[in-house]
C-alpha cells in the first residue's frame, strides 16, 4: 500500500532531524571556544549535551499536554481516540524513573564515547542493543528466539567486528581526538551503553508495557526524569578530578558546567549547535512514536538504518573521517542482521522468489502435460 503524504512527511521527519541530532551533537565537539580559564579548546562536556537531550524529550511532555488539553476542550472525547494522546494517562510517572535512569546513564556515556570516535561509529555501533536485547529478553522474558533471529543476532555481532576493526586500522588523523586508543575506547563505552539501553527496553516490556501508556508522555517523563537528575549530578561531578582523555575542560574534571556555559556564551555556534540537539529530539521522538502508529515499527527501524546512512554521508562530506570499505560491509553486515532479526524484506523476498519460481515450474509442467495429452499417437515428430 502506497504511503500518504502524512505518512511520507512523518518519515522523512525521523530520518532528517535524527540525522540532524548526532550530527549537531558531533558538530558541537568540533567547536572551539574560550573557556572559564580564558584557554580555548573544543566543546568536550558530554554530560551537558546529554542534558540537552533530555531537555528535548522533556519537550515531548509538553506537547503532549498542549494536544491532551486542545483535545479535550472540544468536549466530545476526541482525547480517547487521538493515537498520540490515547491510553493510560493515570498512572504513577515514577514507574519510569528507573529507565529513565538507565537512559541517562546510557546517554550519558554514549556521547563520551562519541567524543573520542567517528559519528558514523557511533550511529552504526548503536546497532547492537539488538544483540543485548535478545539475549536479555531470554534470561528474564522468557523468550525463545527461533533460528532467524538468532542468525541475525549472528550477522550483527559480525558486522559490528568489522565496523570495529575498520576505525582501529583506518589512520585517520583528521583530528587530534581520533587518536587509536580514544577510538578503540569510544567504541567500547558506546557498546557498553547499549547493554544498559537493552536493559532499559526489558525493564520497560516487563513493567510498563501492560500500563497501556501513551508513547509520548512516557518519552516525556523520562525526558523529564533525566534532566532533572543530571542536572543534580553536575554538581557533585565538578569536584571529581579526572585523568585523560576525560580531562578536557578548564579543571580536569568530570564536568565541568561553569567552562561549558563561558563556552557557550562565548561562541553563538555553540548555542545553534545545543539548540539543534534539543529540537532535533522532541521531532526525532515525535516522528518516531508516530511512525510506529501511522506506519509499522519495522518501517520505523529501516528509517532509523536511513538515519545511519545519512550521518556516515555527511560525515565525509564535512571531512569529519575518511572513507573505508570495511565500514560499508560493516553498515550491509548489521543492515542484513537486523532484516533477518525483524523478519522483514530478506525472508520475504526469499519467499516470493521461491513462490515465482514454483509457479513457473508448475506452469512449464502443466504445459508439457498438455503437449504429450494432445498429440496423437500417430503423429510424427516435428
Amino acid at each position: 500500500m502506497a504511503w500518504t503524504k502524512w505518512q511520507f512527511a512523518l518519515a522523512l521527519t525521523m530520518v532528517v532531524t535524527g540525522s540532524i541530532n548526532t550530527l549537531s551533537t558531533k558538530w558541537a565537539d568540533f567547536i572551539q571556544s574560550e573557556g572559564s580559564d580564558g584557554q580555548v579548546r573544543r566543546f568536550v562536556h558530554p554530560f551537558v549535551q546529554a542534558c540537552s537531550m533530555f531537555l528535548g524529550e522533556f519537550l515531548c511532555l509538553l506537547t503532549f499536554k498542549a494536544i491532551y488539553y486542545h483535545l479535550r476542550r472540544k468536549n466530545n472525547g476526541a482525547e480517547d481516540r487521538h493515537d498520540l494522546v490515547r491510553g493510560n494517562r493515570e498512572f504513577s510517572p515514577f514507574v519510569l524513573f528507573v529507565p529513565a535512569m538507565c537512559d541517562m546513564l546510557a546517554t550519558s556515556i554514549m556521547y563520551v564515547g562519541l567524543n573520542m570516535t567517528y559519528p558514523s561509529s557511533f550511529q552504526l555501533l548503536r546497532g547492537s542493543v539488538i544483540v543485548f536485547v535478545g539475549i536479555l529478553s531470554v534470561a528474564f522474558l522468557n523468550r525463545t528466539l527461533v533460528r532467524r533471529e538468532w542468525f541475525g543476532i549472528t550477522f550483527i555481532m559480525l558486522g559490528l567486528g568489522v565496523v570495529g576493526i575498520s576505525d582501529v586500522i583506518s589512520n585517520d588523523t583528521s583530528g587530534s581526538q581520533y587518536t587509536r586508543n580514544n577510538i578503540i575506547t569510544g567504541d567500547l563505552l558506546i557498546i557498553l551503553a547499549q547493554i544498559i539501553t537493552a536493559v532499559q527496553m526489558v525493564y520497560e516490556e516487563y513493567y510498563v508495557a501492560g500500563l497501556d501508556v501513551p508513547a509520548l508522555q512516557a518519552v516525556g517523563w523520562e525526558g523529564f526524569f533525566g534532566f532533572s537528575m543530571l542536572s543534580i549530578l553536575l554538581v557533585p561531578m565538578y569536584f571529581i578530578k579526572m585523568m585523560p582523555p576525560f580531562n578536557e575542560n578548564a579543571h580536569g574534571v568530570l564536568e565541568d558546567l561553569p567552562d561549558a556555559l563561558a563556552q557557550i556564551k562565548n561562541n553563538y555556534l555553540l548555542v545553534i549547535a545545543i539548540s539543534g540537539t534539543i529540537v532535533s529530539i522532541a521531532f526525532f521522538n515525535f516522528a518516531g512514536i508516530s511512525v510506529t502508529k501511522e506506519i509499522s515499527a519495522t518501517t520505523r527501524m529501516v528509517l532509523d538504518s536511513v538515519r545511519t546512512v545519512v550521518v556516515w554521508a555527511v560525515s565525509l562530506l564535512l571531512a569529519w573521517q575518511k572513507f573505508h570499505y570495511l565500514q560499508l560491509v560493516g553498515f550491509a553486515g548489521l543492515l542484513f542482521g537486523m532484516c533477518l532479526y525483524n523478519d522483514i524484506v530478506i525472508l520475504q523476498t526469499y519467499r516470493r522468489v521461491k513462490v515465482a519460481l514454483l509457479l513457473r515450474i508448475g506452469r512449464q509442467s502443466d504445459g508439457m502435460q498438455e503437449v504429450i495429452i494432445n498429440r496423437q499417437a500417430d503423429e510424427p515428430d516435428r
